[in-house]
C-alpha cells in the first residue's frame, strides 16, 4: 500500500481557480478511494480530474465523449493532473460498458439539450451500467434562464424544464430521487439504482 488515502484528500484542496464549485460538486459526488465513476461528456475536465484524484489508482474513472475531437482535451487534462482517466468515444444512448460496472454516473449540463427520446435512452443506459445501489448525479443550471444561457449555442429541448432531471430519473425507475442542493445557480439531483429486482 504505497498510497495513503490522505494524499488523495490533500489533492482536493490544491485545486486552483474555482476550488469552491468543485468542492461542492465533489462533496455531492460522495466518492471515496476505490470508487468506480463514469462522467457523460468530457466538457468539464476539471471535475473529471478532481474525481479521478479522489478515487485514486485503486478506483476507476471513465468518461464517454460523443466527438473524437474531445479525446485530446480530456487526455491532456489527465496528464496535467497526474491521474488515470479512460476515454471512450460513443453515443450516450448506447454506453460501451458492462452492466453493473459503476458506483456513480455524473451527467453534467447535458440532459436539457438532448432530444426526449435520446434523453430517455441515455438515462436507461446509465441505469444499466450502475451497480445496484449505485447513484446517478445530475448537475445542471437551476433556472430556465441558466439552461437557456448554457445551451444558447445548442438548442434546448422545450419539453425539458427546470426540475426535469427529477422527472427523468423517476420515469426510468431510479429510487429516492431528490434534489441534493441548489446553490449558486446550480442544481444537483440524484437518484439511486434499485438494489434488487422485485418480482413485479
Amino acid at each position: 500500500m504505497a498510497h495513503s488515502p490522505h494524499n488523495h484528500h490533500m489533492s482536493l484542496f490544491k485545486l486552483r481557480k474555482s476550488g469552491g464549485p468543485r468542492e461542492l460538486e465533489l462533496s455531492m459526488a460522495g466518492l471515496k478511494l476505490g470508487s468506480r465513476v463514469l462522467q457523460l461528456d468530457g466538457g468539464d475536465t476539471e471535475l473529471l480530474t478532481a474525481m479521478a484524484s479522489v478515487v485514486g489508482l485503486s478506483g476507476h474513472t471513465c468518461v464517454v465523449v460523443q466527438d473524437a475531437g474531445d479525446v485530446e482535451g480530456v487526455t491532456k487534462a489527465a496528464v496535467r493532473a497526474g491521474v488515470l482517466i479512460e476515454v471512450e468515444v460513443a453515443n450516450f444512448t448506447s454506453l460501451p460498458y458492462e452492466t453493473e460496472t459503476f458506483d456513480l454516473v455524473v451527467i453534467k449540463d447535458l440532459l436539457g439539450q438532448m432530444r426526449q427520446n435520446d434523453r430517455v435512452l441515455s438515462v436507461q443506459q446509465v441505469n444499466r451500467v450502475l451497480r445496484p445501489g449505485g447513484r446517478c448525479l445530475v448537475i445542471e443550471p437551476s433556472t430556465r434562464g441558466g439552461l437557456g444561457a448554457l445551451f444558447s449555442k445548442r438548442t434546448l429541448d422545450p419539453h425539458y424544464s427546470v426540475g426535469g432531471a427529477e422527472v427523468t430519473l423517476k420515469a426510468e425507475g431510479f429510487l429516492g430521487v431528490r434534489i441534493l442542493a441548489d446553490r449558486d445557480g446550480t442544481r444537483f439531483t440524484e437518484g439511486m439504482k434499485l438494489t434488487e429486482r422485485t418480482g413485479f
